[in-house]
């Protein structure tokens, strides 16, 4: 259950992620380039803590060896 939860969470950053970069997009492509800036660091930071909750559940919720 733990494995389950940590996964949508991560999937759940990946996906606001997504949108921050989208939006960053606009931001470019509309000439506002400290919009698209600030936005791109926002979608960075996202995927940062996305992996590291994908990765961290992933590394915690494996079988111990004894």
């Amino acid at each position: 259950m733990k494995r389950i939860i940590g996964m949508g969470i991560g999937v759940l950053y990946l996906g606001i992620a997504f949108g921050a970069l989208q939006r960053a997009n606009g931001g470019w492509d509309t000439g506002y380039s400290d919009v698209g800036f600030w936005w791109t660091v926002i979608a960075a930071i996202l995927t940062i803590a996305a992996l590291g909750a994908l990765i961290g559940t992933w590394i915690h919720t494996q079988p111990r060896e004894r």
